[in-house]
């Protein structure tokens, strides 16, 4: 059976940039562009030409190879030729290979937003299309708020619609702008457009994630004809952001529900490269991978329960949907105080170390493991700690330094100018091979000086350390009262993108970090000898 094409669209670039806190360079835009056409994807949307100096710099040069890139823009305005219209002439001069323009497709929108008759907007629709067509470039039409537009318009909302196609749009996407529209009203409402003379060979949908179901949206809208689909990677983009092109491909590539009827043209050998491609986006945005995000998530294979990690060690298949590596992830099976054996033997086991069941320093890592998650050390979520006390109950980890003692200061006082500023400094004694030296360094705070103290000079490992960077570092109170025990967990990654956690516990908040700290360095060090677990440093 042949099956039929679906094209996959990212509007990262412009949509995604809607997201609060996100600004994109344009190194950053060729940067994403890049990653997004090597992964193999149809269309990568750009930003809009003319808007401001950071797309109209960006689109200057074409800068996709494989996939197809979009300018996007609005239809002229009423009143105005097309040929006169400053912004459809900034997307006509940019170098794209296809223009996508926004059109109201919600009568309301018509008479409060662009203050013109319903006439005028279909004419502005159709005059603005056949502008694009002429430049030999492939016409697309974003529907705005066309869902809504629908409810309560809806021969309005299909005008907009037809006569985009029968102006010669290649595409016909319909938005969901608002984010609020349930996936039985999506199909019911594409079935109407299809029936009003718009084949779905030629609709898009562009769903929003108001109500956590922008993914659902999509699929709703795949199953009642639309051929392309639009999102941004991981999801982001205004408000609740838009349906997730990390979560939407694997599913229409691995599930055989859509397997079998559609072809989305991203292969077994590219499917594999989706973890990097997310984790490698969410570094360039500098924030911590979402560990839960279907798929790619750190947890997205992640067993901690020993009667689940038991069934697990005997077929995969008994608690994974599809398998980690059809998407470039890794089975992690949790330790835990839950855990039983099973999970042990296996987590030891993707670590290389190969340990009897009946073996005594197996029952005493468990019993360390156990006990120290009874004080607070949370190990399922400091992967890195767990392997450093593994090695250190099964067999050794070399000495590579020793902190002798250390020392952080916090000073409250006024500054020359009458400022009242508090000043941390942290000092720390590290004896390697024999000689010891001894560090100091302020910081933005007493953790940060210590962090900045012990890793200013440790001899000839110092090198080993330089792309060393923590990435997040979380407290959490375990117990009430100023004497409360303090659990610290610790983030780290290198240059190498890999990341792992650590784990401290202390009733002293600096001592939980120190230990936190310590482990991620030595962690780091065990990584460089190729003697570290990759389960661990994801």
């Amino acid at each position: 059976m042949k099956k039929d094409r679906i094209y996959l669209f990212d509007t990262t670039l412009r949509d995604g940039q809607q997201t609060p806190g996100i600004d994109f360079s344009v190194e950053d835009k060729i940067a994403i562009a890049g990653m997004l056409d090597a992964f193999g994807l149809d269309y990568v949307e750009g930003g809009y030409p003319g808007a401001n100096p950071t797309d109209t710099a960006f689109f200057a040069r074409k800068r996709t190879t494989r996939a197809k890139f979009v300018a996007f823009g609005m239809t002229k305005r009423a009143g105005i030729s097309a040929s006169n219209d400053p912004g459809l002439a900034a997307l006509l001069d940019s170098q794209s290979d296809a223009i996508c323009l926004v059109a109201k497709s919600w009568d309301y929108h018509v008479r409060v937003a662009l203050g013109c008759s319903n006439e005028e907007n279909l004419e502005a629709i159709a005059e603005s299309v056949k502008a694009v067509v002429a430049s030999g470039r492939e016409a697309m039409i974003d529907c705005e708020h066309f869902f809504d537009g629908y409810k309560a318009n809806p021969g309005y909302a299909l005008a907009c619609a037809t006569t985009a196609f029968a102006s010669g749009a290649r595409w016909v996407v319909l938005c969901d702008t608002n984010g609020g529209t349930q996936p039985a009203e999506v199909r019911a409402i594409v079935d109407a457009v299809i029936a009003a003379g718009v084949p779905g060979a030629n609709l898009g949908i562009h769903a929003h994630n108001d109500t956590g179901q922008a993914v659902a949206n999509t699929l709703a809208a795949v199953e009642a004809g639309v051929r392309q689909i639009q999102g941004t990677l991981n999801g982001i983009g205004e408000r609740c952001g838009n349906a997730n092109l990390v979560t939407l491909v694997p599913t229409l590539a691995l599930k055989e529900t859509y397997a079998e009827r559609f072809d989305i043209g991203i292969d077994a050998d590219m499917l594999t490269g989706l973890t990097k491609l997310s984790h490698t986006f969410d570094e360039l945005l500098n924030r911590s991978p979402d560990h839960q995000a279907p798929y790619v998530g750190a947890s997205a294979f992640a067993t901690k329960a020993g009667i689940h990690a038991s069934a697990l060690l005997k077929d995969p298949r008994t608690y994974e949907h599809v398998t980690p590596e059809s998407v470039g992830n890794l089975r992690k099976v949790m330790v835990s105080d839950q855990g039983g054996k099973a999970n042990f033997i296996n987590a030891l086991k993707l670590r290389g170390i190969t340990v009897a069941k009946d073996d005594p320093k197996l029952d005493r890592l468990i019993q360390i493991v156990k006990e120290r998650e009874a004080t607070g050390y949370a190990y399922e979520g400091a992967d890195a700690s767990f392997a450093l006390l593994a090695y250190r109950t099964l067999g050794s980890v070399p000495d590579f330094f020793h902190v002798e003692s250390f020392r952080v200061m916090v000073e409250r006082r006024y500054d020359a100018n009458g400022q009242l500023k508090t000043v941390s400094e942290a000092v720390v004694r590290v004896v390697v091979d024999g000689e010891t030296m001894m560090s100091v360094a302020e910081g933005h705070g007493p953790v940060n000086a210590l962090d900045l103290a012990l890793r200013k000079d440790l001899g000839k490992y110092q090198s080993e350390i330089a792309d060393l960077e923590l990435a997040d570092y979380k407290v959490r109170i375990l117990n009430g009262g100023t004497e409360a025990i303090t659990r610290v967990l610790i983030e780290s990654t290198d240059a190498s993108g890999a990341r792992w956690w650590t784990v401290g516990v202390s009733d002293n908040i600096i001592d939980a970090s120190f230990q936190a700290l310590m482990d991620s360095i030595v962690y780091k060090l065990l990584k460089n000898r190729g003697e570290a677990g990759k389960v661990a440093a994801e």
